[in-house]
């Protein structure tokens, strides 16, 4: 394990006893917590996206603000459902981040996960699928904010605009962010998309839920997930060697207040259906520090991925959070292999 970050799922509203986590609440909350992880050397702090639902909706804001108050923590999305994206505009939005934050930005996009209404990127214009859940559109919307990226011309110059200079030919979108096509990510589900993300030339990010079941424990079929990827990518030829991150629920106990919340949390794979398909999800990790080393370091996938994203319970706050991290960036992750970005 190279590098390990957070990935947080944003929520917010209601957290009982009459007690509200607004919207502004996360947000803040977030860039207070991402500069305490800047201070540890934790090398990433990830949002998920979700649309129609109480919590991070729209990214780049809140990474452009945490960029800005930061110096050395990578800030990126595990993921954005590109079903809803002007592919475009988000590539102006991305490269923008990209250079507020010197490079920091690592982009996770998808076709994202199951929704809480109804063909929801309908409803934001795009129409049109001939997919139950929008896959098409989400392939289409993901190759041309590539094109966007890597800085291929898109439209035509108006050689007659007073704004042109007479310039001919076919012009990139700005701005242009030139490192950035090197830390794009595509979240996969399944081994097939893992593959067309290596055959494309991408990273690949890989969470707790997969949409496949054949008998195998989780952790063994995410790394046959990762072996099929990283196959792929050198079949394709690519240059270099492709950034892979998992992500896990993972709590150390080591304070009375950690044995409350998440004591009895650790369970096992769980099989269930989820958007149609039969689907695998991950366990909670939950332990003394020395236990979950040994536990970790047995995790087929973890073994096989440069990144670990730790999923945090942002809803319980920055110190309860940071210390949590803290925890791990000193008692778990050195034994993981991992060295940190301070200093």
């Amino acid at each position: 394990m190279q590098r390990f970050g957070t990935l947080s799922f944003g929520h917010y509203g209601p957290l009982g006893g009459g007690r509200q986590l607004t919207a502004a609440d996360s947000m803040l909350e977030a860039i207070d917590l991402a500069q305490g992880m800047d201070d540890l050397g934790v090398d990433g702090t990830y949002f998920r996206v979700h649309h129609f639902a109480r919590q991070q909706s729209s990214p780049m804001p809140l990474l452009a603000a945490i960029a800005a108050r930061t110096e050395r923590i990578e800030v990126g999305t595990g993921v954005i459902d590109m079903r809803y994206e002007n592919p475009l505009y988000l590539a102006e939005e991305a490269a923008s981040v990209d250079l507020i934050s010197g490079g920091r930005l690592a982009l996770g996009v998808s076709r994202g996960s199951p929704e809480t209404v109804v063909r929801g990127y309908e409803t934001f214009g795009y129409t049109g699928s001939q997919d139950p859940r929008g896959a098409d559109i989400a392939r289409e919307h993901f190759d041309l904010f590539l094109k966007a990226v890597e800085g291929e011309g898109l439209a035509a110059r108006d050689g007659a605009s007073a704004f042109g200079a007479g310039a001919t030919g076919m012009q990139r979108i700005e701005p242009h962010s030139p490192g950035l096509r090197s830390r794009i990510w595509w979240g996969a589900g399944n081994r097939d998309s893992a593959e067309w993300a290596g055959r494309v030339g991408v990273n690949l990010m890989s969470s707790t839920l997969l949409t496949e079941d054949r008998g195998l424990p989780f952790d063994e079929l995410q790394a046959q997930q990762i072996d099929a990827f990283r196959a792929a990518w050198r079949e394709a030829g690519h240059a270099g060697d492709p950034r892979v991150s998992v992500s896990r629920s993972i709590f150390p106990l080591v304070t009375a207040e950690d044995h409350m919340y998440f004591g009895g949390r650790q369970d096992g794979d769980q099989i269930g259906v989820i958007d149609g398909m039969r689907s695998t999800f991950g366990k909670t990790y939950a332990a003394a520090p020395d236990v979950l080393v040994e536990q970790l370091l047995d995790d087929a996938a973890i073994r096989l991925a440069d990144t670990l994203m730790l999923t945090i319970p942002s809803q319980l706050g920055v110190e309860f959070n940071l210390r949590v991290i803290e925890s791990f960036a000193t008692l778990v992750a050195p034994s993981l292999g991992w060295v940190g970005t301070r200093g």
